[in-house]
Parts: structure tokens; sequence; C-alpha cells
């Protein structure tokens, strides 16, 4: 049998889950990284992990996240491995986690409405039946649960809500969205419920996660010899059955054009990430709003369905990317090149950049909502320069100051609507003759939360594979949520460990409710 120190692997998407089991491959399976090869469309790695832009054209990164220590343990795992690139004597984790000693989330500005009044966020808002049908949703099973929407399990004043208004934008949820992955949030993140209006639990990275993570884990597998293909687009998986075990016999690609197959043999191991949130991302700028695709122009979709019509067992793509109005919403970052915006935000929430978290206008026809980060939030960035990240997730709305929907505003008439609802009209004119915003249009952003049967999302490893993998966010792991960092790591935790027969123990999944203290004190907040 060929040592593992002599196997080839073929991770195919540049994403935090290739990323990770490439790392997981070297630390832990006996691979050397030269023996590995990570294949990516795109001209950098990082997936949906990104940051870039400069002070003069502006910075963007099409989303943040948020971690928690408890819950991203595999996460944590992975970077506990990874030298920062400021201090190889310190991983990226015991940077982040120091970091976050300094700057602790303390939101004092969660929710403001109509009439810029910050309002008393911890009052979240329930009466009887909004508890007793949060308890219900707990407590129902899954397989009852089946393909019910979110707004199928409660009635109208649920979503009046504060609770709702904070949750869903913490988390990105819409009414239509699967009440099961609703019920996983809750269950992984009960813990939360008495924090949920100071977002006190929250976690950040120094930087933007392609530059505190990204970056640190790219030089450490490069220095380990990993092979990044960049530019190169897999577009066809052969797959080889033996009675009622199969393997990837080979990869197509295109590499700027150019085709190019690579080998995979009966002892090498092919890690494919199907599906991408991100995949047909579009920019705008201060003149112009992004366009929505529609035609699946990246390969993640179209890989993920060619293999699907294959080889069975393999998920069904369409669940997913089958209805972009679904799943759309738009992101925007703002590059300003006066303090006066983040001065004022300042002064009006008590909080300093990096503390508050996210600001949500609860009353807004864009339900937007904003977050100013610590600076420097991106490598390069001046001290003399400042960030705002923000989102909306009813882009097809008009605004209340735009008579535009969201979708059709640029960049500048977003920044118009922000400061509409904040009214700092004194400081109005510097602002916009300082300040860059490029919007972000994603159709796949919150697919990975469509209604769905139980064989749309497939395993890990799927039955009868002996040497291929499935990794990213639409695969299934039970009881673990989509839409977070978190779940493509645990899933290349278990590619690894699994297709390499390895015992080593995978961080189990944290549950609010198992723990006593989190489970009586989230009691406590839900029963009012």
């Amino acid at each position: 049998m060929q040592r593992n120190e002599e196997r080839q692997a073929y991770l195919v998407g540049g994403g935090i889950g290739s990323l990770s089991a490439a790392v997981l491959l070297i630390r832990d399976g006996g691979f050397h990284g030269r023996n590995i090869r990570i294949i990516e469309e795109l001209s950098l790695a990082g997936g949906a992990l990104d940051g870039s832009g400069d002070p003069g054209k502006g910075f963007v990164s099409r989303g943040g996240r948020m971690l928690t220590e408890e819950t991203y343990v595999c996460l944590w795992n992975v970077l506990d491995s990874i030298p920062s690139l400021d201090d190889s004597g310190k991983s990226v984790k015991q940077q982040t986690w120091a970091f976050n000693d300094e700057w602790r989330s303390n939101s004092k500005a969660r929710l403001i409405d109509r009439d810029r009044r910050i309002l008393d966020a911890s009052d979240l808002g329930f009466n009887l039946q909004d508890r007793l049908e949060m308890m219900r949703l707990l407590a129902t099973p899954e397989r009852v649960l089946h393909t019910r929407r979110i707004e199928d399990c409660f009635s109208p004043h649920f979503f009046e809500t504060n609770f709702w208004a904070m949750w869903r934008t913490t988390f990105a949820f819409q009414n239509w969205h699967s009440a099961i992955e609703l019920k996983r949030y809750m269950l992984r993140f009960l813990q939360e419920f008495p924090r949920i209006h100071t977002l006190a639990g929250v976690r950040r990275t120094s930087l933007n996660q392609y530059d505190a993570i990204v970056r640190p884990m790219e030089r450490w597998l490069r220095d380990q010899g990993v092979v990044f293909d960049l530019e190169t687009r897999v577009v066809d998986v052969d797959f080889v059955e033996q009675g009622a075990q199969r393997r990837v016999g080979a990869l197509h690609a295109l590499r700027r054009g150019d085709p190019v197959t690579y080998r995979v043999d009966p002892s090498d191991l092919a890690l494919i990430t199907i599906g991408s949130m991100t995949a047909d991302a579009t920019y705008g700028d201060d003149d112009h709003a992004p366009a929505l695709v529609r035609d699946k122009r990246d390969g993640a979709w179209t890989l993920w369905e060619s293999m699907a019509r294959k080889t069975p067992g393999l998920g069904r793509p369409n669940a997913f990317c089958g209805n972009v109005d679904e799943s759309k919403w738009e992101s925007f970052t703002m590059t300003m090149r006066s303090p006066a915006l983040v001065r004022r935000i300042e002064e009006f929430t008590g909080n300093a950049p990096g503390t508050g978290g996210l600001m949500t206008f609860k009353d807004s026809n864009w339900l937007m909502s904003i977050v100013v980060p610590r600076p420097p939030h991106f490598a390069g960035q001046p001290s003399d320069v400042f960030t705002l990240w923000g989102y909306g997730l009813f882009i097809d709305n008009k605004g209340d100051y735009i008579d535009k929907t969201m979708a059709q505003a640029t960049g500048r008439e977003i920044l118009v609507e922000l400061m509409q609802h904040l009214r700092f009209d004194d400081i109005r004119e510097e602002v916009q003759k300082t300040t860059t915003t490029i919007p972000v249009m994603m159709p796949y952003i919150t697919s990975e939360f469509e209604r769905r049967e139980k064989a749309d999302r497939p395993p890990v490893i799927p039955e009868g594979a002996t040497n291929f993998a499935l990794l990213g966010q639409y695969v299934e792991i039970p009881e673990d949520v989509v839409f977070t960092v978190e779940y493509s790591v645990r899933g290349a935790m278990h590619a690894v460990y699994g297709l390499l027969g390895l015992d080593n123990e995978i961080p189990p999944i944290y549950h609010g409710i198992a723990d006593p203290a989190a489970a009586l004190a989230s009691l406590r907040t839900l029963m009012g």
C-alpha cells in the first residue's frame, strides 16, 4: 500500500474548506505539501473570505464573519497550527483571541428606529404565543419540519419583534428560508439569546478575513510546497464505477481557456468543493449599481450539476441555485478619507470602532445594517482612512429616501440613503466628497438556507466513494449550521480523516442547550 507521503491530493476550489483540508493532510495525514494541488478558477485563493482594494479606488469585502470561541472549535483547531504574518511565534488563533481580549463587542445601538432613536433591544418583544412557537420549533424533529418555511412556523407578531430583527440580520435569514436551518441555528447559538442585543459573544479577526486568515494559511501552505493552480476552472469529473464503489479517475479543467486534465490514481485523493455562495458576485461603484447575474457564469454550480447528473448520491444543486430571487442580497463597503462619519457614529452610539457590531435600521425599507470595524481593517490601510461595511436584506424594495430599489442604487445613492437614516445633515457634504462606496451583488449568498429535501445535500464522503469527498457549504453535516466558516472547516476534517481512516477526534459540535449555565440563561431570556 502506498504511503501517505507518496500520495497525491487534488483539491478543487481555493476556499477555506480546501485550505483547511490541505493543512490537515499535511499536519495530521502525513502528506508532503508538494503532492497537494489546489485548483482555483479565480486569480487568488480564499473563496468567500475576501478583502481587497486600496485607499484611492476604495476597499471592499463582500462580507464579514462573526466568530465565537465556543462554537468555532474546528476553525480554532486549524488556525492554532498557522503562524500569524506579524509574529511567527503566535498562531492566527492566538492573535485573534488576543485582539478580542482587547476589543470586546458590546453594542449599544443594535437597533435604530425610523426616528433615529436607539431602541432598547434588550426587550426582545416576545408575547406568549411567540415563546410557545419557538419552543415548539426547537422540539420538532427535522423530519417533521421537512421543507417548511420559517414563516410557516410563526404567527405574524413574531416577525415584528426586536428579537427577529436582530436574529435575522445577525445571520441573514429571510422569512421564506428553511425552518430546519433556523432550528439548527437556535440550538447551535442558544447561548447568544441573552446577549443577542449586545453581540457580546461575537469575536472578530483583527483584519478582514482574507488578510487575517487566508493570507497566513496560503503562506504556510506554500512554504510546505503546496501547489496553487490559479485561474484554472474544473469543468468535469470522470468517475470509475467498481461494483458498489466508485472513485474519481480524472479532473478536466480549463486554465486560461486551455484544456488541462489531472489524472487521479486510485490511491490519490480528490476533494471537490460543490456550489458557491459568492459565485457570480458583481461589483458596482459610486456611479453604477452592480449587475445581477442569473446564468451561472462561474463554474462552481455547473461543475456540481455535471457531477450530479453523472453519479447518484451527489445531491441536487438546483435546490440551492434554482431561485436567485430567494437567495440574493447586496452588501457595500465604504472607504472614508475623512474621520467625520466614523466619529459621529461613535458619538451617536457610544461605541468605538470595532466594539459595536451590527447597527440595524429596523424600519428601513432595505432592512439596512452597518458595522464600523476597528481600523485598519485592510492590509495597507492608512491611519487617516476608515471603512464601514453594510448590507441590505430587502434589496428589491425602494429606499426610504432614494426612489430606487437597493439593487438599482449606485454606491453614491446608497451613501445618501444611509446619511438620511443617520440624519447627520451638517457633515453630509464632507462625507459625500470624501467617501467611495462599492456595492456588491451576490445572487447565491443565502442559497444554503433554501428549503430542501433530505437528499439534496450529499454527505461529505458519498456512499461508495473510495478516493473522493465533497467540501463546502452544501454538504450535509448533521446538527451543524451552514453560512459559517466553521461548517467548511468541519467538513474538511470529516473528509480528510474519513478518507485516510484516521481516528483523530473531530471537536464535538457545541450546543448551548447542553451547557447547563447557558441553557438556563437562555431559557430565562426566552420566557421573559
